[in-house]
């Protein structure tokens, strides 16, 4: 099937897509400059054409929180920063548990487990390793939804346990360019990421690892990063935008440093370097589109999303996403949890979600 808009650009670029060839750095750049309107529905074609029509949710529990010795320029988390959140230690493996069964009833298909830290470590701190391992095995024997985790730097005998526990996807983002890393992070390098995810790749874990847009970033440097996941293969390419917290060396910035219109470009542009991953919405886009305009990335080619609160800040709730995916014309994957879209829309109304995710769990915990 030939795909003809006119712009020689576009038309060219999906039919090498559809033919199975992958776009490149020069092809990327190529199609940030296009016009956005004929970019985002170019997407929307080649998601339709490799996806299912399907939105894919996720949820996480904030699992440890703070005191982070790495000094990633956008966390709240990182101890190098007065930003004022509340810590605490790793969780109790059946709060965990009761943050992934709400996520469940809330329609989402996969539940991860995040941790501030470099890396859990089997070696160093082995009662949180255990209380990681009994976490997962809960998750994945008395839900429905598929369990996936964030735990920062892994070694070889740690993936391959995680793949025998049952652990579907690795979360590790790389956040932003090689060429921009360093302006981010000084306390770790952006190959300790990629090692990482080849890591948890080659142990047999699916990976999830994407951005974070507004940063400060060119435009060629989000384009490298989506190159860069390309040369690892990943299942799932979440994008977050930038929702600075006081604080953090990203702070003082009132938004984002990424207009809508650039923001629907780069996903269009994640969607044709990444046709076959899920491109997921994640992170702040709630504060940097308004209420009107979240159904954009969805016309763009993304069809996924990351439901409910971050890690500390608020998120978009459920019932208002199923809205966003609805008017954009796509509907929620129940593959793995056959939900009813209509009841967490009801609940949404109801305002009847509270609290962090850590905070939902030990309510959650304590009703059961």
């Amino acid at each position: 099937m030939v795909y003809e808009t006119g712009n020689r650009t576009i038309d060219g670029a999906v039919e090498r897509v559809l033919a199975g060839e992958r776009l490149d750095r020069t092809d990327g750049l190529a199609l940030l400059a296009q016009p956005v309107e004929e970019l985002a529905a170019a997407a929307d074609f080649v998601r339709a054409r490799f996806g299912d029509g399907t939105v894919d949710a996720c949820s996480i529990v904030n699992a440890k929180a703070g005191d982070c010795a790495e000094d990633c320029g956008f966390c709240a988390q990182s101890a190098h920063f007065d930003t004022g959140i509340d810590t605490h230690g790793f969780l109790d493996p059946e709060e965990i548990l009761a943050a992934a069964k709400r996520a469940e009833r809330d329609g989402a298909q996969r539940f991860g487990i995040v941790v501030a830290e470099k890396g859990v470590s089997k070696e160093r701190r082995p009662e949180e390793w255990r209380d990681v391992i009994e976490a997962v095995r809960l998750v994945r024997d008395e839900t429905a939804v598929e369990v996936d985790a964030s735990l920062g730097l892994l070694t070889e005998e740690e993936a391959e346990i995680l793949v025998d526990e049952g652990l579907n996807h690795y979360n590790h983002n790389i956040e932003t360019s090689r060429r921009y890393f360093d302006e981010i992070v000084s306390t770790h390098d952006f190959e300790d990421r990629l090692h990482t995810l080849r890591v948890a790749k080659d142990a047999g874990m699916d990976l999830c690892a994407g951005v974070i847009l507004g940063m400060g970033e060119t435009p060629t440097d989000r384009v490298e990063a989506a190159i860069e996941l390309q040369e690892i293969g990943i299942a799932s390419f979440p994008v977050n935008v930038l929702n600075p917290v006081a604080g953090t060396p990203l702070g003082d910035a009132d938004h984002a440093a990424i207009s809508t219109t650039e923001l629907v470009e780069t996903i269009a542009v994640y969607r044709l370097l990444h046709p076959e991953a899920r491109v997921r919405l994640t992170g702040g886009r709630e504060v940097n589109l308004r209420p009107d305009e979240q159904h954009l990335p969805f016309e763009a080619g993304a069809d996924g999303v990351l439901t409910g609160d971050y890690l500390t800040t608020e998120g978009q709730s459920p019932g208002a996403d199923i809205e966003a995916m609805e008017r954009a014309g796509l509907e929620p994957n129940m593959a793995t949890n056959e939900f009813d879209p209509e009841a967490v829309k009801a609940r949404d109304r109801d305002d009847s979600a509270v609290g962090t995710p850590a905070e939902s769990a030990r309510i959650d915990a304590s009703d059961d």
